[in-house]
């Protein structure tokens, strides 16, 4: 590389670039050094020429790993980067953008070995790359490798994030990804791994809460890339130093190095507005906070992101280790506003299952919408969306309706135009009736087309969490209820009729039945749970919702072959005394009745039915995870047999 500006085409010819991994011993006094990192790199800004970068490093990485036990010029370099850290934050201090410019530079060259070094060699092997050094008479031998990751951490909690240290902050949390990156290529848990113990137990330790608080805010403040007005030398004719800060690395690299992070469709957003440091800093909290317990020790990371408090939080608890206080209103905002990103919506279910004041602040919130919305948005584009994302966005809503206060707050809040709802125009809907609406077309996708056990099971948890607590539904989310158990109903006379022809056709045939028998077990627990939901709702909220009664009675010819059927005849009885009570009093108020009258007559019905005449349901609250187990609702999803998303409800005309 050199001084001059730098293109990937250039780099395999690149002299300085052969000088370092070549034969010959560089000194760490050498000039040559100063030449090496005083360079401009322009970086890729496509998928194929962040390819043709890997492609271009993987050879001089490979030499470099053959020559370097005779030359220590990896090590050198290691130690060219350290001595530039120690007065990073002075220089900081003294906008001295030259010193950042030239740490920042050492740091992507180790950073871009590292990473072939990794793919290709054992941590012990790698360790040795950095061992590999000239020392001087009477000196102690450095680890190297402890020294750098100590120093990156240092880096990343002390140095103040500005326009000028972006790109070497994004390169510092960039390069623990890369380091952490060896799990990738090993099945097993590296619990003895050197990384892993450096990290864990080493002098790292003590930065632990500082760090998982740093790289919170980088998420919370969403910096973007520094305009290119704050590029640190700008283009010169002669061709001298050409070096724009923030048009290296953070505006196209950084998608490189994701290290496998799990982006949906959404990402193609991020890359029109790229927030770099954000994102990378995230994906290594996420990364700090999966790394498991040791034999004898808990993660101390993790433990950071579970007893975190809030800064207005005065209360006088006991400290638990590695505690701090973060501002909740900001991390609550940002997480609203990242929800198209898989990883934002894994740390949303990270805080609400295992930092319980944090979940406690969420539920306290007034505008629960804010972030129930972009949950709902990803189910409802479930074709878009990656399976790792709908889960997650359905277990955080598992988890927000274990909450009563939860469940009839969100029928409270009133929403007008969600212009993302393209079935119907839903002009003003509570957020409850919404949730439903979602949910159901999510269970309704399920069973055309994913047929995923898992998937289904927390949908109908989810549902039988909230049943107790509909108020004021909607009219469609309640004739959608209705639809749903109509396509069961349906499902289950096909399976029903299958199963009898093909008993009936094969007397005296040997050869195996499919198994209808289980189709019809999985589909008959199916409806119970819809039953479920329904008679709860009656039980404990019937004069809330008059239109679910309404749709009820709108299809009661569907429940009529359920009422003898000996697994659901207890749970029918609540739906028999509701359909018979306002049946009666329809029948009663005359004919050609209009559906503002039908409206009335239930309304006053369900004021006047004796509460005693209903038999209190009792659906315990299904709560993560172990709503994953619920008791056959479920199977495989090869065995879930198929049914059509149609069978909606209309009202008679």
């Amino acid at each position: 590389m050199g001084a001059n500006t730098s293109h990937i085409s250039d780099l395999s010819n690149n002299q300085s670039l052969k000088t370092l991994v070549g034969t010959e011993s560089i000194s760490e006094n050498d000039p040559f050094w100063n030449q090496l990192i005083s360079f401009t790199f322009i970086s890729p800004t496509s998928s194929g020429d962040s390819k043709l970068l890997e492609e271009v490093v993987v050879p001089l990485a490979k030499t470099l790993v053959h020559n370097n036990p005779r030359t220590g010029n990896f090590g050198a370099l290691v130690k060219i980067f350290l001595a530039r850290t120690k007065e990073l934050k002075i220089s900081t201090e003294c906008q001295d953008q030259l010193f950042i410019w030239q740490a920042h530079n050492a740091l992507f060259l180790i950073r871009c070995l590292l990473k072939v070094f990794i793919r290709e060699m054992s941590e012990e092997e790698l360790q040795q790359q950095f061992s590999y050094q000239e020392r001087a008479p009477g000196s102690y031998k450095q680890d190297l490798l402890e020294e750098l990751l100590s120093n990156l951490i240092h880096l990343i909690v002390e140095v103040p994030l500005l326009d000028i240290t972006y790109s070497i902050l994004f390169e510092a949390v960039t390069t623990l990804l890369v380091l952490f990156s060896y799990q990738l290529f090993h099945k097993e848990i590296l619990r003895n791994g050197i990384i892993y113990q450096h990290i864990m137990k080493g002098r790292c330790l003590s930065l632990t809460s500082r760090l998982v608080k740093t790289l919170l805010y980088n998420f919370i403040r969403q910096e973007k890339c520094p305009p290119p007005s704050s590029h640190v030398f700008e283009p010169k004719d002669d061709g001298g130093l050409l070096y724009g800060l923030a048009s290296g690395v953070a505006s196209g690299l950084w998608s490189v190095f994701t290290l496998g992070g799990a982006g949906s469709k959404a990402g193609i957003d991020e890359e029109h507005n790229p927030l770099p440091l954000s994102n990378q800093s995230l994906l290594l909290l996420l990364v700090l906070a999966n790394l498991t317990d040791g034999p004898d020790w808990p993660n101390p990371y993790r433990q950071a992101i579970t007893c975190f408090r809030n800064t207005q939080d005065t209360s006088s608890s006991a400290e638990q280790p590695h505690s701090f206080q973060i501002n909740f209103n900001s991390l609550y905002t940002a997480l609203c506003e990242r929800q198209r990103s898989d990883q934002a919506t894994l740390l949303l279910y990270t805080l609400l299952h295992q930092n319980a004041n944090m979940k406690t602040y969420m539920l306290s919130r007034t505008d629960m919408d804010n972030l129930v919305l972009p949950i709902l948005e990803i189910l409802y584009h479930v074709e878009d969306r990656n399976s790792h994302h709908v889960y997650m966005a359905l277990i955080i809503l598992l988890i927000l309706t274990e909450d009563d206060t939860f469940n009839r707050s969100i029928h409270e809040v009133v929403l007008k135009n969600i212009t993302w709802y393209s079935e119907r125009s839903l002009t003003e809907i509570s957020l409850g009736s919404l949730l439903i609406l979602v949910v159901i077309r999510t269970i309704q996708f399920n069973m055309t087309r994913t047929r995923d056990k898992y998937l289904h099971t927390n949908c109908l948890a989810a549902l039988a969490n909230m049943s107790a607590q509909f108020r004021s539904l909607h009219q469609y989310a309640a004739q959608r209820i209705i639809s749903l158990f109509a396509l069961l109903s349906k499902k289950h006379n096909k399976v029903l009729e299958q199963a009898t022809q093909s008993l009936r056709g094969r007397q005296g045939d040997n050869t195996a039945l499919p198994d209808y028998a289980q189709d019809l077990n999985v589909i008959e627990e199916v409806i119970r749970m819809m039953l479920e939901i329904i008679n709860s709702c009656l039980c404990n909220s019937l004069h809330h919702n008059p239109n679910l009664v309404y749709a009820l009675l709108y299809k009661r010819e569907l429940f009529e072959q359920f009422r003898t059927h000996p697994s659901f005849q207890d749970i029918m009885q609540n739906l028999d005394t509701v359909i018979g009570f306002f049946g009666q009093r329809l029948e009663q108020a005359g004919s050609d009745l209009s559906v503002e009258r039908v409206q009335e007559v239930i309304m006053k019905g369900a004021q006047a039915l004796p509460t005693d005449r209903l038999k209190l349901s009792l659906v315990s609250t299904l709560r993560h995870p172990s709503a994953m187990r619920l008791q056959g609702v479920t199977r495989s999803r090869e065995n879930l047999p198929p049914t059509s998303p149609q069978g909606d409800v209309s009202a008679p005309s």
